[in-house]
């Protein structure tokens, strides 16, 4: 009985949107291995979508991290440790605003993607928020394989080359998320400090209520988390 209290425990630790993605993700890997459903009826495809209106398309490109499997175990940890990390961090307190991200992230991969041809979109999803914790974190140091030790805005560029190496070929998936992060950290990290703290990328007022009852850090941790 302990075990499973610290298992629950350790799970509702975790921040609503990074658990509401983790599970959501688990669920439907689940459901594909146990052949409820088929990887054929979650993909991104325009025509699907649009055409056929199947509009689930339109979420289930970002919730299939393949079949479950050691590679699909390093997805799902690759994308709920840092997603958690930067909801836990500088969007602690603003559940609104870590959503956002990742409903403009999804946006953007939505319509970036007929350029690549890829038809989920987990990955480079997660990968864009990789880019934007990394630009966030430039005092923290990072190991890779006990190899070298590198400062945390490199790691996106160390596991594209490292993919890479791996695949002999340029990871499509990678490259689309770290334009889409870089956007992102652009309008909200840079553009504010040359326009007078203006922020196009700001979630609006609607967005913003639907979150309204969402709970709040304590202040002392929310202002400990506050850039400086």
């Amino acid at each position: 009985m302990a075990e499973i209290n610290t298992l629950e425990q350790w799970y509702y630790d975790v921040p609503i949107v990074t658990r509401v993605w983790t599970t959501a993700a688990v669920i439907t890997s689940v459901l594909v291995q146990c052949q409820v459903i088929t990887p054929f009826q979650l993909f991104f495809s325009i025509s699907s979508v649009f055409r056929k209106r199947q509009y689930w398309r339109l979420i289930t490109t970002f919730l299939y991290f393949g079949p479950l499997s050691l590679d699909f175990m390093f997805h799902l940890f690759f994308m709920s440790r840092y997603s958690r990390n930067l909801e836990e961090s500088s969007f602690r307190g603003r559940t609104a605003d870590f959503a956002w991200l990742l409903f403009y992230s999804a946006t953007s991969l939505l319509l970036l993607s007929p350029l690549t041809s890829m038809p989920f979109l987990g990955s480079p999803l997660s990968f864009s928020l990789v880019y934007i914790w990394a630009r966030r974190n430039p005092s923290v140091r990072l190991s890779f394989l006990g190899l070298f030790v590198f400062s945390a805005p490199y790691l996106p560029w160390v596991l594209l080359g490292f993919s890479l190496m791996l695949n002999n070929s340029l990871p499509k998936d990678d490259l689309l998320g770290i334009v889409v992060g870089h956007v992102y950290y652009f309008f909200e990290d840079i553009y504010p400090r040359i326009r007078n703290g203006s922020r196009p990328l700001d979630p609006p007022m609607f967005w913003r209520r639907l979150f309204a009852d969402a709970p709040a850090a304590p202040p002392a941790a929310a202002a400990a988390a506050a850039p400086t």
